[in-house]
């Protein structure tokens, strides 16, 4: 015989759960100042700090905990996604961690930098043959065809109707946070929504420990939530393509939980990019354009309470890194390509921080 002895399933299920365990380091909470609201405290949760750089890879991880905790995963089993994004790079990470086989089904249109990352971890890639939006089907195939596992990360945000989440320590881990601030109770939380993970296992935290705190969705152009909830429509489709990676989507998911959202906030993309560099270049976090999106609704809240005379607190989920997106929303040429101007909302930005006034931008005659 050749090779490493493969050990007994309950000894390969032990030692993997032990690996994912280990990797559940909590995030920090980091306070961002507005010099022109004193009676406000605003703090940015950084997900960005998880190993693979976004807040899909504490969904991924949950996912890979429960498919070995049940038996799906064990020992040997391929490991299959359809992903062209932050939570095929995860889905990466932890398979590698477990000692799985990991392919991730992408669309033509993924990023080459999306490519080398996942296979930095060892991970296969694949064009998809189909439209973009039916890779998942081609990644059920092709896990069919080879025995292996299908991870369906939109599936698995949905969760039970009344459960916690699938994101068990993201509430807590900001509160625990707050512990000794000034307002350690927030008014608002702010996350975007992809899957509806986020928003979903905040809200259901904070409804079931009956906190005053309320929350609300940051979305992007083209996205079918803010309609989705707005109109109380709840299979809402756009058809329209996100450019804000990671967040928007031109359905609505069965994760996204429109009865535990007190607010979606409709966010312009070129105010997304804009509140990325500016948190760069105000605070060096280093964040991605899904967390410009919910920094521009938190200070669209924060003006809010300065208008009703309240004070309190605020904290935004930073759900992706700026790295990769070097080549794309940080590179000018590739912004003004897609015509998108964030210069108008940097200049708010600044203005909103020095005076505390909001006011739009005008469109251009």
């Amino acid at each position: 015989m050749t090779g490493d002895p493969v050990p007994p399933p309950g000894a390969w299920a032990a030692r993997a759960l032990g690996r994912l365990a280990a990797d559940a380091a909590p995030t920090p909470l980091r306070p961002l100042r507005l010099p022109a609201l004193p009676e406000l405290e605003l703090h940015v949760k950084d997900e960005s700090a998880h190993p693979t750089g976004s807040i899909k890879h504490r969904l991924l991880r949950e996912q890979f905990r429960a498919a070995v905790e049940d038996g799906a995963l064990a020992g040997g089993t391929p490991v299959v996604m359809g992903s062209g994004g932050a939570a095929a790079v995860a889905g990466a990470y932890f398979a590698r961690l477990v000692g799985l086989p990991f392919t991730a089904v992408l669309p033509r249109t993924a990023p080459a930098a999306v490519r080398a990352r996942i296979e930095r971890y060892d991970g296969r890639c694949r064009i998809g043959e189909l439209p973009p939006a039916a890779v998942l089907e081609e990644a059920r195939a092709l896990a069919e065809r080879t025995g292996g596992h299908l991870l369906d990360h939109f599936a698995a945000a949905a969760g039970p109707p009344d459960g916690p989440g699938p994101l068990p320590g993201l509430a807590e881990e900001i509160l625990a946070g707050l512990r000794g601030a000034r307002h350690p109770v927030p008014e608002w939380l702010v996350a975007g929504a992809g899957t509806g993970a986020t928003a979903a296992s905040l809200g259901h935290h904070l409804r079931s420990h009956r906190l005053p705190t309320r929350l609300a969705v940051a979305d992007p152009e083209n996205s079918a939530y803010f309609p989705a909830w707005a109109s109380g429509c709840a299979d809402y489709a756009t058809g329209m393509p996100s450019r804000i990676p990671g967040i928007g989507r031109p359905r609505t998911e069965p994760g996204f939980r429109a009865d535990l959202i007190d607010l979606v906030v409709p966010v312009p993309d070129a105010a997304s990019v804009a509140a990325m560099r500016w948190l760069h270049t105000t605070a060096g976090l280093a964040c991605g354009p899904a967390t410009g999106t919910a920094l521009w609704a938190a200070c669209h809240l924060a003006a809010r309470l300065r208008s009703e005379g309240a004070r309190g607190g605020l904290v935004l989920v930073a759900g992706d890194g700026a790295e990769p997106y070097r080549t794309t929303h940080l590179d000018p040429g590739w912004l003004a390509a897609k015509g998108l101007d964030p210069a108008p909302y940097e200049a708010l930005l600044e203005r909103f921080a020095r005076t505390g006034e909001w006011a739009w931008p005008r469109p251009a005659d």
